[in-house]
């Protein structure tokens, strides 16, 4: 039996008077995913539990199978361990973005938290010229993918600092959490430097040039301390691969024990390498039993509250994941079960994220005694699990239910 895990995160959505009243999932074309849908078992899934941010680190997590409560400390050490940094016993991990704010006196306004989505390579340059600049025996920066980075700090960390992800705050005023990192003697002298260093770099002159926006600013957020995780062999019996463009659900392959696939040109929006990630996806189901492909542009597009781009990301996801993938099992006559899920809501109106049940369903290959729900979306899993009674209170419920290991 082979296991397929599809994460198209933060396709839920609230419904959008331009679409007459339809979520983006309702009003997407999905036709692989709406027939797999109809022979398959609806479940809503709790991926964030009470009391718990709703990110896609919590959520994807608990989609592996691990209990938040148990095992999250944080987002960082996560994107630390995909990027091979080690984070000593004295250390804390934090994310680090490029962002683009908007000074005005002393207002700070939060204006893109991913610096127009900058490339990989301009980000390098910019991180470590910062990192010459700014670093100490406390602080070094790592360079990560397109806006995010990594900041490594020695020590505590001051009691005083409550950091938030920048994502959260779009065209919003963030002065008050910008000073918090300003009462920090040490972390003052980071964002002011940092500041001026990157408004004279050539990369980000180039950008204003360009008509892009610059990254002209520094955002720390999603600190913690460095996991301890069994791995997916030892709690559920499955190994294989996990395949995403983001460096949190890499980590958690890290520390799942899965491999973690590089797919060149994997980006984390619509302009990502679809076919690669398929092509890598099938290559690892011929050698192992178990694979999740992860999707982030629904999910970015939801952030940066663009229909279009959500109604593409779910319609690509279908079209360019989920259809070759189910279409090449099919061919190769195995049997499977294949889950298509989102890890949280991200609504267009809210361009952040929303801790609801997910709906989601379970596929299996060689047919289901009580299948679905029609079509796949918000309502109808819904309306379908209403009946069944199947809302499952966490993630380790839902995957040993996934991988056969419960009723």
């Amino acid at each position: 039996m082979k296991y397929i895990l599809l994460i198209g995160d933060g396709m839920g959505d609230t419904p959008v008077a331009e679409l007459g009243g339809k979520t983006p999932l309702e009003a997407a074309a999905i036709p692989v995913i709406d027939r797999l849908c109809a022979a398959g078992e609806p479940l809503l899934v709790t991926t964030v539990p009470k009391g718990f941010p709703p990110g896609s680190d919590v959520a994807n997590l608990s989609l592996m199978g691990y209990e938040p409560e148990k095992y999250y400390t944080g987002r960082a050490p996560l994107e630390a361990a995909s990027m091979g940094v080690e984070v000593g016993v004295d250390e804390i991990a934090f994310r680090c973005n490029l962002v683009n704010v908007r000074y005005a006196g002393e207002r700070v306004e939060m204006i893109d938290y991913s610096a127009g989505h900058i490339s990989s390579e301009e980000a390098d340059e910019l991180i470590r010229a910062v990192q010459q600049a700014c670093g100490t025996e406390k602080l070094t920066l790592y360079p990560g993918i397109s806006y995010r980075h990594l900041l490594i700090h020695k020590g505590t960390v001051p009691d005083s600092l409550s950091t938030v992800p920048p994502h959260d705050y779009m065209d919003q005023d963030v002065t008050g959490f910008y000073n918090q990192y300003l009462e920090i003697d040490y972390l003052a002298d980071l964002m002011k430097t940092s500041a001026a260093v990157l408004a004279d770099h050539p990369v980000n002159q180039q950008r204003i040039a360009a008509g892009k926006r610059p990254a002209n600013s520094l955002w720390i957020w999603g600190e913690g301390a460095k996991p301890a995780m069994e791995s997916l062999r030892e709690r559920y019996g499955v190994s294989g691969s996990l395949i995403s463009a983001v460096d949190l659900l890499k980590g958690l392959g890290v520390c799942s024990g899965l491999d973690v696939i590089e797919v060149e040109g994997a980006t984390g929006y619509i302009d990502t390498n679809y076919q690669g990630k398929v092509a890598a996806a099938l290559q690892a189901l011929a050698e192992r039993d178990f694979v999740l492909v992860h999707v982030e542009a629904p999910d970015e597009a939801g952030h940066n509250g663009s229909l279009k781009d959500k109604l593409k990301a779910i319609e690509d996801f279908d079209a360019k994941i989920v259809a070759p993938i189910v279409a090449e099992m099919e061919r190769r006559q195995e049997d499977f079960r294949l889950v298509v899920t989102m890890d949280h809501y991200t609504p267009l109106a809210r361009r952040t994220h929303e801790a609801w049940p997910v709906p989601m369903f379970i596929y299996d290959s060689r047919g289901l005694a009580s299948p679905g729900c029609v079509v796949y979306t918000e309502k109808n899993v819904r309306d379908a699990v209403n009946k069944s009674g199947l809302e499952l209170a966490g993630g380790a419920e839902f995957f040993a239910r996934f991988t056969e290991k419960t009723g």
